[in-house]
């Protein structure tokens, strides 16, 4: 055992406590044939320098986004951050701060938390929001739960371009709850709800813009959810906010998200942090942290974690969730973030994300074999394109861009089999003009060559 600093001294002293002979008597209940009866085909040790070359040479493979091209979104995007992001989530107050257990002892932590609470609340035109969740997916899962405990009803209807990572986790969560799962269907690239939502929903979910890219209609989904007394959940990114309508101001009940737009690497998938907004009639059901602002004895100012509904503080029987704490250090960046842009800010990142899109979209369609898949829908950071060759011509057009460097083409039909050669790009303020001629160039050249075949 060379990577394990015991002595053969300290092992004989062990084994004599339990009343073994060798380490091999710990594995006597595994059968012989099973046990490894070699020692394992492990490379020499290497010194410093070269274990540093080759740790060096295995990073190598990694491409980061910021690192060429990036048309990939699919829900997490390559958006900027200001310098200030890094600087105060990087000091050691806040990097390694472990989860505050005794609140009061934790004022600038529940501080910050409750400004994070309030920007968010304000994004999504709710009256209140949590301290944040692991991520966007287990966000909708538990709106869904706060959903069905609110109404003691047992279906959900889900737009089936709600997210597919959320879509799977709720039917995880729902999988064992005796709850039925509806989806209502995609028509011309949104949602059509004609007879999905009943008197048996507790909860209508849409995700605006949806995984399409395109901007769905709240309104309908709001008056459907009311119609039948249940309650309506909006998915959404950050960004698109700075330019949509908050669902909080069409009416809806929650309002989740996936909030890896606000500051947070994409981290090659994580870590980020969901959000989770809500009407104050549904604050006693949220899931997860809520700090208070309240007064000492004193009567300064002062924060603190509030109705705390989570099972380690009260009867797991009477729980809403067993999310156990907040991610903090992303929700901090996320709180950060939006200080440092402020409405404006905001506002102006998302029209650049747009108009970007604009551009690429006149770019790409100037492309004999390229068209809108949806035309005339309107769309927010991510465009989706038909190929005139389907799926096969989609494959060739992103080993294509590879390439050639640049990140792009997310085919639909991985989650979408009537989309055969259709496929979006995603569009962010870091996306240069220069970027979307590189890759209309790299489309021509490959749909010359479609057509010419």
């Amino acid at each position: 055992m060379p990577y394990i600093q015991n002595t053969d001294a300290d092992r004989a002293a062990m084994l004599a406590a339990i009343g073994a002979d060798s380490t091999e008597d710990l594995f006597a209940a595994i059968p012989a044939e099973l046990r490894l009866q070699e020692p394992l085909p492990l490379e020499p040790g290497l010194d410093e320098a070269e274990l540093r070359r080759r740790l060096g040479e295995a990073a190598s493979w990694n491409l980061p986004a910021a690192g060429r091209p990036n048309f990939l979104g699919g829900g997490f995007y390559d958006h900027g951050w200001p310098a200030v992001v890094d600087e105060l989530a990087g000091r050691s107050e806040f990097l390694t701060a472990y989860t505050p257990y005794q609140p009061e002892c934790s004022q600038g932590t529940l501080q910050w938390i409750f400004e994070f609470q309030s920007m968010i609340a304000e994004l999504c035109g709710m009256e209140v929001a949590n301290a944040s969740m692991y991520d966007g997916a287990s966000a909708c899962a538990e709106a869904a739960l706060v959903a069905l405990a609110a109404t003691r009803r047992r279906k959900v209807v889900v737009s089936a371009g709600l997210h597919p990572h959320s879509r799977a986790t709720m039917a995880t969560y729902l999988r064992h709850q005796g709850v039925e799962l509806v989806e209502a269907p995609l028509r011309d690239g949104v949602t059509d709800w004609t007879g999905a939502v009943d008197g048996d929903t507790a909860a209508v979910f849409v995700q605006q813009p949806n995984f399409l890219g395109l901007v769905e209609e709240l309104d309908p989904v709001r008056a459907a959810a009311d119609e039948q007394g249940a309650l309506a959940v909006a998915a959404v990114a950050p960004v698109p906010l700075g330019l949509l309508r908050p669902p909080g101001e069409a009416g809806f009940d929650l309002v989740v998200g996936e909030g890896q737009g606000l500051g947070v690497p994409l981290g090659f998938g994580g870590p980020h942090f969901g959000f989770f907004a809500a009407r104050q009639a549904l604050v006693r059901r949220l899931p997860g942290r809520l700090v208070g602002a309240s007064v000492d004895r004193q009567g300064r100012r002062a924060f603190t974690l509030t109705f705390q509904t989570r099972e380690q503080h009260i009867r797991r029987e009477k729980a809403t969730s067993n999310i156990c704490t907040n991610n903090s250090l992303m929700a901090l960046r996320g709180c950060i973030h939006l200080a440092a842009l402020g409405p404006a800010g905001l506002e102006e990142v998302a029209c650049l994300s747009r108009q970007r899109a604009l551009e690429l979209r006149d770019a790409l369609c100037a492309v004999d074999a390229l068209a809108e898949a949806f035309p005339g829908r309107p769309f927010f950071q991510e465009l989706p394109l038909r190929a005139a060759g389907g799926d096969d011509a989609v494959r060739r057009f992103k080993r294509a861009a590879a390439a050639a460097g640049i990140a792009a083409v997310l085919p639909m039909s991985r989650w979408y089999p009537e989309l055969d050669g259709v496929f979006t790009l995603a569009c962010t303020e870091r996306t240069r003009p220069d970027d979307i001629r590189r890759l209309a160039a790299v489309a021509a050249d490959v749909f010359r060559l479609e057509t010419a075949l």
